[in-house]
């Protein structure tokens, strides 16, 4: 039996680096599929799935493109379309399922967003180690922002969520949209007080919106979340939790 494809969506980025790391983590999270699958053979009933990703702005291809393509090459397989967003904004809530319709796919699950979730909290604690934050440095959480008020909640429970892994507090500051914007937190931290301030990305990958967090006067960027072990699994779970009911409800 083939499992349901995933369809990994993220945003989209004129940057070669971040197209390239949205293609790293399709292929790790193939290869955690891979791996958790039955191994091939004559008593082989489960074959691990097709790995695709899509975008929703920017450059593609899109989502309804790639699900109309695996219909068409795949015939009456499933798919699981997974948004790579760390809050549920526009994208999310709008985009994503237009583009499920559009698509004419008879059959495809929608997964929640990556964000938040504790192991973000994880991967960012660790990005800021890495760019050279101590306890006692000030932190503030830098997010690209959303006119949508259940994507700043979003972010809310991100940040308390970094905040108890790291045992300090967390400012949050977007990068794009809303307020208060990133060098105008890291100013007022400066005014305050804190010797050090340090910028925890969140953001999935490389990009403009990354790149203008090093413009923003911090004493040390993290790296974006990006490919790691922790996200990975999150994805793939995410996926097997939405193709076990997928595959429930094709049975019945």
């Amino acid at each position: 039996m083939t499992s349901p494809a995933v369809v990994l969506v993220a945003h989209g980025t004129r940057s070669t680096r971040g197209v390239e790391m949205i293609a790293a983590l399709a292929e790790a999270v193939s290869r955690e599929l891979t791996a958790r699958a039955e191994p091939a053979g004559e008593w082989a009933t489960t074959r691990a799935p097709v790995v695709r990703t899509a975008f929703v702005d920017v450059l593609g291809p899109s989502p309804s493109e790639v699900l109309r393509d695996l219909e068409a090459t795949a015939g009456s397989v499933p798919a699981v379309v997974v948004p790579a967003f760390l809050a549920s904004g526009y994208h999310v809530y709008q985009d994503v399922p237009r583009e499920v319709a559009e698509s004419g796919h008879p059959a495809v699950a929608v997964t929640r967003a990556m964000g938040p979730d504790p192991a973000l909290a994880h991967v960012m604690t660790m990005r800021l180690r890495a760019a050279g934050w101590r306890r006692g440095d000030a932190v503030v959480l830098a997010a690209a922002g959303s006119s949508d008020a259940r994507a700043r909640k979003d972010v809310r429970r991100s940040a308390a969520l970094l905040a108890e892994h790291l045992g300090a507090p967390v400012r949050i500051a977007y990068v794009a949209t809303g307020a208060p914007r990133v060098p105008e937190v890291v100013a007022d931290l400066r005014e305050s007080g804190a010797r050090r301030v340090f910028i925890a990305s969140y953001l999935l990958a490389h990009g403009l919106f990354q790149q203008r967090l090093h413009e923003a006067g911090a004493d040390g960027v993290a790296e974006p979340i990006g490919v790691h072990p922790a996200v990975v699994r999150l994805i793939a779970d995410r996926y097997r939790t939405a193709a076990a009911e997928l595959t429930r409800v094709r049975v019945l």
